[in-house]
């Protein structure tokens, strides 16, 4: 996992370096010369290439003139501009092969006026100057920056807000500047998900990770089908469906067991079985309504399986007069799927522009493990830590891919992960199969169709 440092905990690794070796000039030079590289690979060669580096007064100015002597060195013809005095200049391919932005770092606080740069790639050193490296937000002017030089770790802010579109490609260098032990946040990538997945054993039956989904109801078919088709594609051995109507408002897959629940009571035939699960997905497609919540808020009670609630379960979960006491009483792992709106109706504090502090904040005060959907997919644990998933895109922005989402993570969980892990590789594994669809007209059961061949994908790191 990448660790994924807030400024503050950034400023107070860099503290530590500077008293470890008594001075910050190593750490400059070693930035300016990464930067450097990066520069010359951007470059495709550095022997007469023209670059112009945008240099504040600090310690990212100095990054960028030490990058400057090096590609002179390897030379390159490079301009240093003062980043005070940069607004209104107009910068194009006839004047210059790269930019790079070393004018202000993670420190910045107020506006800058950044010059025009047209048809001219730019590098950043660290942070695109202007972009607030807490969440991302931008209060005046910025350059987009086709590649980011970091330096130690991601600053959360890079993946937040306007920081992903900011940032372009980012590089995490290594100068020798350590995060503190307090790091509590981290980067997914698909080396983790291979380390957390267990591999199927030889012996291993299909009830061995068997999966019991609730969802459907009359017109929302479809909601259960992906969820199903998710969680079997995802290694559930054995999945067992129900939905709310009649025995013909749901088509379940082939290879999925279906049946309608009860007209009532259904809380009750739930629990009756549910020790033969190893998890349960609850809420997609489920329907609204009092009586609902009840039967929710029942099964939550009653059923001491790992779960999932996503959808109308999140809703339901919510009792009107006793709050979060369903979720807090549970003893298993419990994972809940909200998108912004269902993070409001839990309590979640939106209007927070720190998603990493409001989503932790919710997962403490319910505790459950809250996957908050977003661009960046913020993981956050009762106990504080917060996984960060970067993968897919906007394929994702689809009909019932929420749906699908909740099944794999069903799945994972009925192979053995912590609700933690289960929610992070299952969010990953998703983005990744979004984004080996195609680029134009995917829908969810083409996310569905994907699982496969990213989950063999990813067992070869592991190879």
């Amino acid at each position: 996992m990448i660790p994924v440092l807030t400024p503050e905990q950034m400023r107070a690794a860099d503290s530590a370096a500077l008293e470890s070796v008594g001075g910050g000039d190593v750490f400059i030079r070693r930035a300016g010369h990464a930067v450097a590289r990066v520069a010359r690979t951007m470059l495709g060669g550095t022997y007469g290439r023209r670059v112009l580096v945008i240099a504040g007064k600090g310690h990212n100015g100095d990054d960028g003139r030490v990058a400057a002597e090096w590609l002179t060195e390897w030379g390159a013809s490079v301009q240093i501009l003062d980043a005070s005095e940069v607004a209104g200049h107009i910068i194009d391919s006839l004047v210059t092969d790269l930019v790079i932005d070393a004018a202000y770092g993670i420190g910045f606080r107020g506006t800058w006026s950044p010059p025009f740069v047209l048809d001219v790639p730019v590098l950043a050193v660290d942070i695109p100057s202007g972009l607030n490296a807490l969440d991302g937000t931008v209060e005046g002017g910025v350059l987009v920056a086709d590649r980011t030089v970091t330096f130690a770790a991601v600053k959360t802010g890079m993946l937040f807000g306007d920081g992903p579109s900011l940032c372009g490609e980012i590089d995490i260098v290594d100068v020798g500047i350590d995060p503190l032990d307090d790091v509590s946040t981290y980067l997914v990538e698909s080396s983790d998900v291979a380390t957390w997945l267990p591999p199927r054993d030889r012996l291993a039956h299909k009830w061995d990770h068997a999966v019991r989904v609730i969802a459907g109801s009359t017109g929302m078919g479809g909601a259960a089908s992906l969820v199903s088709a998710a969680a079997m594609r995802a290694g559930a051995g054995m999945v067992h469906l129900s939905w709310r109507g009649d025995a013909h408002a749901v088509t379940p897959p082939t290879e999925v067991v279906g049946r309608a629940l009860p007209a009532e009571g259904w809380a009750q035939d739930i629990a009756s079985d549910i020790h033969r699960f190893a998890s349960l997905v609850i809420g997609p497609g489920l329907g609204r309504g009092d009586d609902i919540g009840v039967e929710v808020r029942n099964v939550l009670s009653t059923c001491d399986v790992a779960t999932v609630v996503d959808g109308d379960g999140i809703g339901a979960s919510v009792d009107p007069r006793a709050g979060h006491s369903a979720l807090t009483a549970r003893t298993a792992p419990t994972v809940l799927t909200p998108h912004d709106g269902e993070f409001a109706a839990l309590g979640g504090d939106v209007a927070n522009t720190d998603r990493i502090a409001a989503t932790r904040e919710l997962a403490a005060r319910t505790g459950c493990t809250i996957l908050r959907k977003g661009p960046t997919t913020v993981i956050a644990d009762p106990d504080g830590a917060v996984y960060l998933v970067v993968a897919g895109d906007e394929r994702l922005a689809t009909a019932g891919s929420g749906d699908v989402l909740s099944g794999i993570i069903g799945a994972f969980l009925a192979r053995g992960l912590s609700a933690h892990e289960a929610a992070a590789a299952a969010s990953h594994v998703h983005g990744m199969a979004g984004s080996s669809c195609a680029s134009e007209g995917t829908i969810a059961r083409d996310v569905v169709a994907m699982i496969s061949d990213v989950l063999t994908e990813v067992a070869e790191h592991v190879r």
